[in-house]
């Protein structure tokens, strides 16, 4: 029967976009077998909105109901702000076809589905909650956004459905640190990094709810900001304060959106039986059909092409429960593990440390898991105490079994090649084991997983890959380990506060494993997978783990020496200054320049001080001799604390030796990248950075010996933009820079300048990277006019180029990814995004196809050098970028270039075979430098 909406009245408004984005990332990729059509967020929708019916049939029902969708990604905030969002991925391509399904099934269950042009959802929920609230009713509000945790309050609360929890003002509170009255006050100071809302940089949640609270709003605050203790917290409310108020008007909501229907028009209606039937029918859920037909009491109707499998069908999660996990003590108690582990074939292990170091971390504890929801925690060196003791003692803690044990029990399994040992970042727990003696394999590794399908979408931890597709928030390492002075390391933590951590770990990684290893075959990445990544882990491993030595004597003569080369730069940089200063400060270099000197491009910040960062630095470089002298000497800065001074402190005390950790999956184009320390990025330009290559050196009896790709990625490109003249050149062994040069300007081979080969140079690997007129500039240190116009020339001349970017780039914005020639995808979030990121990713997306491919060529390289070399008394040490570092006895290195160059030379083949050939150049020396 019709009402009014007035008192007594109970609405629910669903958030849309929440059941939509939970239901895509809890279901496997599900397709309708009759056309292949997606389903999987269809599928996961309608089960949410029958359960949501189902729990709602009591007698607090809602009377009036409604699921509110974003309609379209530009709203008035993109006017107010044309960053807003920016930072948004991309919508997964499998993804946007279910978009209208959603609504359609909403429609079939008879609810209200509302949507606005150039609205929001939060918005249109915002103004129904206000219009109800203000007619008498109650309003509940489907959703755990925070963005809408503002509108609770008077008759106006939230339900998580996800966690089966209310949030009240309480829980509002628990959230911000204010009530809900103050929540766009706190969020217009902290900002969010995920809608792109600026806020107050430095500024966080805690303390914005602190000022708030103290001051009472933020108006309020920003008059009084001169009040503020902190300086640095002062400064940045006065400066920022145009920007936090615009922050402000982007997280409040709309509560007058003009709406084109009413309350009543959300009034509950039954669901019609057979247009239900007919859609469930269409999208060829089986088993959902019949369910809620004989919930309705009506005949389901045949489904042809039914798939085959009913795991197709979504299926209940498991809950996460630390109360299931056991801490395993003795051998007793890990007997029966040990049985089920070999029962099942694979079993998710992770391993607890003293500190992330891989090289010196101390094991403390190991976690397994056959099962979701069924994992244990085996602890080994927890200490006694949580705090130092007086005495020094370090006695342990009881109830531990004891490591040699644990280990010897452990061994024969994480060695079994007919077990699967799955792991999130499995060659950390590798390179741990091994240092014990054990070899771990085979293994899968979720991380590895995750980047294959997804590089470039999201990170590939393990607590965001756990939120984004478990929706399960980890339990957090830092309240166990505490921060600061005060922190602890992982064996002081209590035993039982540690096997609720540890093993929801391994807990996570196998649930992940379960939902990532059917979706590789889905999405067509298992091969790169299977071939590029996880092969990669046990060469990765022994590499890092050997190390490569490093001369202490030589770092520190170069230390010294740098300082006086700075020396010397400072004294001509006073001298053309006409005065002393201090080079490193910046404030000081400002006014120098652009005070005294008065050269151009001077810029004041808000606190009145110039910008004097390098690209400002390489602009006046191209102008005046002071700004090229301070370049020089910031270089020399860097190379001396980055690389002399620090390099010392990483060589390893018990090896003797650096041990770089290389990260898999550290960029979105499969390169490596290498931390503590960066090898990757010591400078090879200048003579200062060569330099610093001679303190790695090989043993005694040994040489290092490189090899190294030649101009790989020009060749990479001459092939898929099918340039010709690049690739005759390449054929007939020219020197492609060279040639460049005479093709572009007119120039015969015999009568070459080496300054026209080297803008030739500047060119031919600028182009690649998408460089513009002004960048080019930068580089060669010449006006923007002259090198736009080489860059224009380059491009009549080689006319492929210019149709490969474009094709490309309209690649990227039809489907959101570029591919190497390897398969690997690399999605390009922000090809389609506005302002300042709208170039880069542009060049990001034409340069991807060409280094993904380079990365996956060298990849490739390594996966099968380790079986080239086996006969040899050769180790491979280093990765760096096109080149593989290696140290052999020197009777031995004829025998390593010839395999290793056949390897790296081949390394495309059969998968790809390549319009031109790969070219490696091998370097033998007693260190690095001489070596390459």
């Amino acid at each position: 029967m019709s009402q009014s909406f007035g008192k007594g009245c109970h609405l629910h408004l669903i958030d849309g976009s929440a059941f939509i984005f939970r239901a895509y990332h809890a279901l496997p990729p599900l397709t309708r077998k009759s056309d292949g059509l997606p389903i999987g967020a269809v599928a996961g929708f309608c089960n949410m909105l029958q359960k949501y019916v189902e729990d709602n049939a009591g007698p607090d029902a809602p009377t009036h109901v409604a699921v509110i969708f974003d309609k379209g990604s530009h709203t008035f905030r993109n006017d107010l702000y044309d960053l807003y969002k920016a930072n948004r991925e991309a919508m997964p391509e499998d993804l946007r076809p279910q978009m209208p399904l959603t609504r359609q099934a909403t429609q079939a269950f008879n609810i209200a589905c509302k949507e606005l042009e150039g609205f929001e959802a939060d918005d249109i929920i915002a103004t129904l909650a206000v219009q109800a609230r203000d007619a008498g009713g109650r309003v509940t509000i489907v959703s755990s956004d925070k963005d809408l945790m503002q509108l609770v309050g008077d008759g106006v609360e939230m339900f998580d459905a996800m966690k089966n929890r209310r949030i009240d003002r309480d829980g509002v509170f628990e959230k911000f640190g204010v009530g809900p009255e103050r929540v766009v006050d706190v969020q217009a100071l902290a900002g969010d990094s995920v809608d792109n809302v600026p806020g107050a940089p430095g500024i966080g949640v805690k303390t914005a709810a602190l000022l708030i609270n103290e001051y009472g709003d933020l108006e309020t605050l920003l008059d009084r900001a001169e009040e503020i203790r902190q300086p640095k917290r002062r400064q940045t409310l006065i400066e920022k304060r145009d920007q936090i108020e615009l922050s402000k008007k982007l997280v409040q909501l709309d509560e007058a959106t003009p709406l084109d229907f009413t309350l009543d028009d959300l009034e509950v209606k039954d669901p019609e039986p057979e247009a239900l039937m007919a859609f469930l029918a269409e999208m060829e859920f089986r088993t959902l059909t019949k369910r809620i037909a004989d919930q309705l009491g009506v005949e389901a109707p045949t489904i042809k092409d039914a798939p085959v499998k009913p795991e197709a069908e979504p299926q209940e999660d498991i809950a996460f429960d630390a109360s299931n996990y056991e801490c395993v003590r003795d051998a007793a108690a890990l007997q029966p593990w040990l049985d089920q582990i070999r029962e099942r074939g694979w079993v998710a292990v992770d391993t607890e440390t003293t500190g992330l170091n891989e090289m010196i971390a101390g094991l403390v504890g190991i976690s397994l898991c056959v099962e979701p929801g069924k994992a244990c925690y085996i602890p080994l060196t927890h200490r006694a105490s949580a705090t130092d003791d007086l005495f020094g003692s370090d006695d342990l803690a009881e109830g531990q079994m004891p490591l040699d044990e644990a280990l010897a029990l452990l061994k024969p399994v994480l060695e079994d090649p007919s077990i699967l040992k799955i792991g999130q970042n499995m060659k950390y727990d590798a390179k741990i084991f091994a240092r014990y003696g054990v070899t771990v394999g085979p293994i899968d590794d979720t991380m590895l997983m995750s980047y294959a399908m997804h590089g470039g979408e999201h990170g590939h931890g393990m607590d965001t890959l756990s939120e984004r597709y478990l929706d399960h928030t980890p339990i957090p390492i830092k309240p166990l380990l505490g921060s600061g002075k005060s922190a602890i390391t992982f064996d002081k933590v209590p035993i039982e506060d540690a096997t609720a951590y540890a093993a929801e770990d391994a807990d996570i990684t196998l649930r992940l494993w379960q939902h990532f290893k059917p979706q590789l075959h889905q999405v067509q990445v298992t091969t790169v997978y299977e071939t590029l990544e996880r092969p990669l882990v046990p060469v990765l491993t022994e590499m890092e783990m050997h190390g490569i030595k490093v001369d202490r004597e030589t770092l520190s003569r170069m230390s010294n020496a740098f300082a006086q080369k700075m020396a010397g730069l400072e004294a001509e940089i006073h001298e053309l200054a006409g005065e002393t200063f201090n080079v490193g400060s910046p404030a000081q270099l400002g006014e120098i320049l652009f005070d005294k000197m008065a050269l151009p491009g001077g810029k004041r910040g808000k606190a009145g001080k110039y910008s004097t960062g390098a690209d400002i630095l390489e602009d006046l470089a191209t102008e005046h001799e002071l700004p090229r002298r301070v370049l020089d000497w910031r270089q020399l800065s860097k190379l001396k604390s980055t690389y002399t001074d620090a390099l010392q402190t990483h060589i390893n005390p018990d090896t003797g030796r650096v041990h770089t950790s290389y990260s898999i999956t550290g960029a979105n184009t499969g390169r490596l990248a290498s931390t503590d320390p960066n090898l990757q990025n010591i400078p090879v330009r200048t003579e200062e950075g060569r330099r610093i290559r001679e303190a790695f050196v090989a043993e005694p009896g040994n040489v290092l010996l490189s090899l190294d790709y030649s101009q790989i990625e020009l060749r990479i490109l001459a092939h898929i933009a099918g340039i010709d003249a690049l690739k005759q050149a390449f054929a007939d062994g020219l020197d492609i820079h060279a040639m460049t040069a005479s093709e572009m300007f007119d120039v015969p081979l015999d009568e070459m300048t080496p300054d026209i080969r080297r803008q030739a140079k500047a060119i031919n690997f600028g182009v690649i990277y998408g460089i513009s007129g002004f960048g080019l500039a930068r580089n060669l240190r010449i006006p923007r006019s002259e090198a736009q116009g080489f860059i224009d020339r380059y491009f009549e001349r080689f006319p492929g180029i210019r149709t490969y970017m474009d094709d490309t780039v309209a690649f990227a914005k039809e489907h959101g990814y570029v591919q190497t020639l390897f398969g690997r995808k690399i999605h390009t979030t922000e090809i389609n995004a506005k302002g300042p990121h709208a170039g880069f990713a542009k060049r990001a997306a034409i340069n991807a196809p060409i280094q993904g491919t380079a990365a996956d060529v060298i990849r490739r390289a390594m996966v099968r050098m380790p079986a080239a070399i086996a006969g040899l008394p050769a180790r491979m040490l280093l990765q760096v970028h096109d080149e593989l570092l290696f140290e052999v006895p020197e009777d031995a290195v004829d025998a390593t270039i010839e395999a290793a160059r056949d390897v790296m030379e081949s390394a495309s083949d059969p998968a790809v075979k390549l319009d031109v050939r790969l070219v490696v150049d091998a370097g033998q020396g007693a260190n690095w430098a001489e070596a390459h």
